[in-house]
């Protein structure tokens, strides 16, 4: 702003050659500004083998001239531009430009593994973090403790071992090219599906393997059983006497053989056996409701039979009491009555 202004004024003064120089000039910087914010640098983790060749990039999209550098995870400065700064022969110039700065880095070792940055020198600097993640070939693996011969019935135990390897090599056993999958398989089974405070749990740790795996080790919360005395291990068995809410927790179990190990987990949540019993009791209110509701209709049904019962009664003494005169028994008399009002009506009508 102070500059168009600065513009204008000589613009009046000097002509208007030299203010259109100014304002470009202005406009310029602005733009070199504004350019300079959208610039970030980009790059991408890389993973080799050691002994491999690790190709490290950082590209730029919108650059104004401005420089790129490497260095790695010890902040050394391994290339700046095309310029090299580090006295490595396994790292070279890949491609440098103003959009991009590759270098190479052979015969990877695992200790070149690391955070790696990329810097564009703009103000303020901006950086980008590349890993490199070295994997270990393992080394060819060694058998021991094979001796010749071997008497039927004696006991052989193999040892398989090899170094150099990361992540963690996984070993792997074959006999006549048919791999043994015989390592222990383990569960752990709950002597009652819904633990309740005061009682008792009996986990019992199932194994199966070919040999059978050893007596197996327990474990809560990845350590010691916190109270031997309530906590009891008999066997392959864990006996908890008398449970309580601070039993809750993850308990495991692992078996081993001369083959291999495995383990099962257990997640304890002891219930308080009263709110236990009020989920799955009874609801008192629903039986009330349905009892008060068959007394209420056995009453009306009662009512309504009794009413009837007393009305066709007074029908049968009325119809009795006016044929009563000539008829010998009280159906005779009823029906008598009956005739006379049928009597009584058609002389009615007779008459009128």
């Amino acid at each position: 702003m102070v500059q168009d202004l600065h513009a204008l004024h000589m613009d009046k003064h000097t002509g208007p050659s030299l203010a259109r120089k100014m304002s470009h000039s202005a406009a310029a910087s602005k733009n070199k500004v504004k350019g300079s914010q959208g610039q970030f640098p980009l790059t991408q983790n890389v993973t080799v083998v050691e002994g491999g060749t690790a190709i490290l990039t950082c590209r730029v999209d919108q650059n104004d001239n401005t420089s790129l550098q490497w260095s790695n995870p010890a902040q050394q400065t391994l290339y700046f531009d095309d310029k090299k700064a580090l006295r490595d022969n396994r790292i070279e110039l890949v491609r440098a430009s103003w959009h991009e700065l590759s270098i190479s880095v052979s015969d990877v070792s695992l200790s070149d593994e690391g955070q790696y940055t990329c810097s564009l020198f703009t103000m303020p600097v901006k950086t980008s973090k590349a890993y490199l993640t070295v994997l270990g070939v393992p080394e060819k693996p060694q058998i021991s403790g094979f001796s010749s011969p071997v008497m039927e019935g004696d006991l052989m135990q193999l040892t398989c071992k090899t170094s150099g390897s990361k992540p963690a090599a996984d070993i792997r056993w074959f006999k006549n090219d048919k791999e043994i999958k015989d390592t222990p398989s383990v569960k752990i089974i709950p002597s009652t599906p819904f633990p309740q405070e005061g009682q008792p749990l009996i986990l019992t740790c199932e194994s199966k393997g070919k040999p059978l795996p050893e007596p197996v080790l327990w474990t809560k919360d990845g350590g010691e059983l916190p109270d031997p005395d309530r906590m009891v291990v008999s066997g392959r068995e864990l006996n908890i006497l008398f449970l309580n809410k601070t039993d809750n927790g993850t308990y495991r179990c692992e078996a081993t053989n001369t083959i291999g190990q495995s383990s099962a987990e257990y997640v304890l949540i002891v219930h308080d056996p009263n709110a236990l019993a009020g989920q799955t009791g009874p609801d008192h209110a629903l039986i009330g409701g349905i009892v008060a509701v068959v007394v209420f209709v056995t009453l009306c049904s009662i009512f309504l039979l009794g009413r009837y019962l007393a009305r066709h009664k007074g029908t049968y003494l009325t119809n009795e009491a006016k044929g009563a005169e000539d008829a010998p028994d009280a159906d005779t008399a009823i029906i008598n009555a009956e005739g006379s009002q049928v009597n009584a009506e058609e002389k009615k009508e007779y008459f009128i």
